[in-house]
């Protein structure tokens, strides 16, 4: 009977074994140590079914937990206030748009202090490109100079990116305002720097503006980052905004340039008589080294009687230097519907006035002493120039 209830009992094949251990050969159980054995028995079974139970429900905790994390919307997970992409401790999105909208706001505050000053651009490049084109009539929008539009732009996605990157993360799946009116911002922005960048390309074939790369790329990084924080359900939601900006971005952008263009085709059509133009300033002893130097090497200087710009150069020169550069004027005969440019400003294919050709290179716009030595390559020191 002891044997069959402890059959009974054993619930593997490795029990059996223990208890049959417990058994002579001769049959006899030992009842001390098989009660010892089926105490510790019990005892470990129950050990091991309640560890086993926490177990489970430690596993179903942590998958109700991953299931309910997973269903957070995109908003949440990717673009928290204080928090990286991934997660972890970082810099936010919302962060990095006012760290560029900041960039953004010095540069056009001094490119609007060069606009209204009427100061000459520092060009990293060389050259005088980056005041020609910061110059030309491309340059300002209805009447308003382009920096003061950048300045206000990336001023307030800077406020904006600081808003919302100190906005506490919560469990909220709706989009604030400011959300919105900065992916608004961004659109607008990227549109206006894709259509300069078209201009720039058209207009300035071979000329460069590294202040206009660099607002471009900013623009465009600031747009991405500002819908990082966008689901794809919520970005279908938004398109018809970006569109809608985008579309009153390039009409209103269109009809100023149409009006520069249409100013200087009516102003084509004008007939003013060819008149001498005095020059008051007197020359100094470097711009007459210079423009005997830039004679002395072939240089050209193309202008028109009618240009303000090149009367504005040769006042850079004075009297006696002025006399000595090689210039061609472009309408000698005057300015009429019937009298054509000259030939030698059509073989060069002029796009503007006043143009300088110097060492085969086609520069327009007005241009500094120092620039016009750098790109001669006159010395002053040296004697034989």
């Amino acid at each position: 009977m002891a044997m069959t209830s402890c059959l009974n009992t054993a619930s593997s094949c490795s029990t059996l074994h223990q208890i049959s251990f417990l058994c002579s050969q001769r049959g006899v159980v030992y009842l001390p140590k098989f009660k010892e054995f089926m105490l510790r028995r019990h005892v470990s079974l129950k050990v091991f079914c309640i560890s086993e139970s926490r177990e489970d429900a430690r596993s179903q905790n942590e998958a109700d937990l991953f299931n309910s994390s997973s269903e957070l919307p995109s908003s949440f997970s990717s673009n928290g206030g204080g928090g990286g992409d991934d997660g972890k401790p970082g810099i936010s999105a919302y962060a990095w748009c006012a760290a560029l909208g900041g960039l953004g706001f010095f540069e056009t505050c001094y490119l609007t202090y060069l606009k209204l000053s009427n100061t000459d651009a520092f060009c990293p490049t060389g050259g005088g490109s980056c005041s020609t084109i910061l110059t030309s009539d491309y340059s300002s929008v209805f009447g308003v100079p382009l920096p003061v539009f950048g300045m206000v732009a990336y001023g307030a996605v800077a406020a904006l990116g600081l808003q919302l990157s100190g906005r506490r993360k919560d469990f909220n799946t709706g989009k604030s305002d400011g959300e919105f009116i900065l992916i608004g911002l961004t659109t607008a922005m990227a549109v206006s720097s894709a259509y300069f960048l078209y201009i720039l390309s058209t207009e300035f074939s071979g000329e460069s503006c590294l202040y206009c790369l660099a607002s471009a790329i900013l623009s465009f990084s600031l747009f991405v980052l500002s819908i990082k924080g966008f689901g794809p359900n919520e970005l279908q939601k938004v398109l018809g905004l970006q569109l809608s900006i985008a579309s009153l971005v390039v009409i209103a952008l269109s009809a100023s340039y149409s009006s520069v263009q249409s100013a200087s085709s009516s102003m084509a059509m004008d007939e003013i008589p060819y008149f001498e133009t005095s020059i008051a300033k007197e020359s100094t002893s470097f711009a007459i080294s210079l423009a005997k130097h830039l004679k002395s090497v072939g240089a050209k200087l193309y202008g028109a009687f009618w240009c303000s710009h090149c009367q504005d150069q040769k006042e850079i020169f004075g009297r006696e230097a002025t006399k000595l550069l090689d210039y061609v004027e472009c309408f000698p005969n005057g300015l009429a519907k019937d009298n054509r440019m000259a030939q030698a400003c059509v073989d060069v294919e002029l796009k503007g006035f006043p143009t300088w050709s110097i060492n085969g290179q086609l520069l327009d716009g007005e241009k500094q002493l120092s620039e016009l030595a750098t790109l001669s390559g006159f010395n002053p020191e040296d004697p034989s120039q």
